[in-house]
């Protein structure tokens, strides 16, 4: 009697699920994605793939031949496209590393109570809206060694200012500069965001313990703007990786070769009719951004500053 009524007992309990986490399913249907991922396969997937297929043929419009891996063999045993994929790690570096540092900078400055704050955060985001090849003239203009601005209100001090555009030691550094000065104001805004978001309650505690203002940015507003500071690295690294445009427009990769980035050099060899071995160099740019982004990424988004 006591088996039985103990098994009818254990059959009435509600049974319950072993405690574990638990998968939220989507509130929507699964065919919903096959829009997005048409449109993914169509611009992004069949495009990368072709590219892959192509950077191993000689190809024209019409024709195409299959080589195997000469185009890469060709790219790296020609100077100006290593050189190229020199000055593109170097121009990727000098500008992200400013934009970080120039960016918090400002944004410091403009979240703290100063007169005129809103008109000061657009003037600095104004560059940003500004044609990349407008900005590119401008500067073209404004850095000749000889008339250009720049120059002659250096001059008017004593200083003689060097060939901005024309000396090969400085070419690259230069159109970096202008590239900074052109998207600081992107990574300001990010570092604004951040800054706002930081909960009140810990600033308050820094001012109640006593902190000065640089402990306070020290210990408070740059371990939790650290968010922020990994989305300015990875977008300013992958525009410097990829920078084109600017470089053009100013310098068009001289004197010489000194200011060339491997963007430039593909172009080049679009112009002048080698498809395989430009095909072969974009491939090669994407492999470059890919294995410099992707473990950076997982690097810098590994450890979170809890709240």
């Amino acid at each position: 009697m006591v088996t039985v009524a103990s098994r009818r007992s254990s059959e009435a309990r509600p049974r319950t699920r072993a405690a574990g986490p638990t998968r939220r399913r989507s509130p929507y249907p699964s065919w919903f994605y096959l829009p997005a991922a048409v449109v993914y396969a169509v611009l992004f997937v069949v495009p990368t793939v072709t590219s892959f297929y192509f950077s191993l043929t000689r190809w024209s419009i019409f024709s195409s031949k299959f080589i195997g891996f000469d185009n890469y063999v060709t790219f790296f045993q020609e100077p100006a496209l290593v050189s190229g994929l020199l000055h593109t790690l170097i121009y990727a570096v000098i500008t992200s590393g400013l934009k970080v540092v120039l960016g918090l900078m400002l944004a410091v400055l403009l979240t703290s109570q100063i007169v005129a704050r809103g008109y000061l955060r657009s003037v600095v985001f104004f560059p940003v809206l500004v044609s990349t090849i407008g900005v590119g003239l401008t500067f073209t203009v404004l850095m000749n060694p000889s008339s250009g601005l720049i120059n002659r209100s250096l001059a008017s001090v004593g200083v003689q200012g060097p060939g901005w555009l024309t000396d090969p030691h400085w070419a690259l550094v230069s159109v970096a500069l202008v590239d900074v000065w052109k998207g600081v104001g992107l990574a300001t805004l990010i570092y604004i965001a951040g800054i706002v978001s930081i909960p009140q309650e810990y600033l308050e505690a820094a001012r109640v313990d006593g902190a000065s203002s640089w402990d306070t940015f020290r210990s408070v507003v740059l371990p939790l703007a650290r968010p922020a500071t990994v989305t300015v690295i990875i977008l300013s690294l992958i525009g410097g990786l990829r920078s084109f445009d600017l470089i053009w427009a100013m310098t068009r990769g001289g004197p010489g070769f000194t200011s060339d980035v491997i963007a430039s050099v593909i172009y080049k060899q679009y112009q002048a009719g080698f498809y395989g071995l430009s095909t072969a160099g974009n491939v090669v740019l994407f492999l470059v951004v890919t294995a410099i982004v992707l473990p950076l990424s997982r690097f810098l988004n590994r450890r979170e500053v809890p709240l």
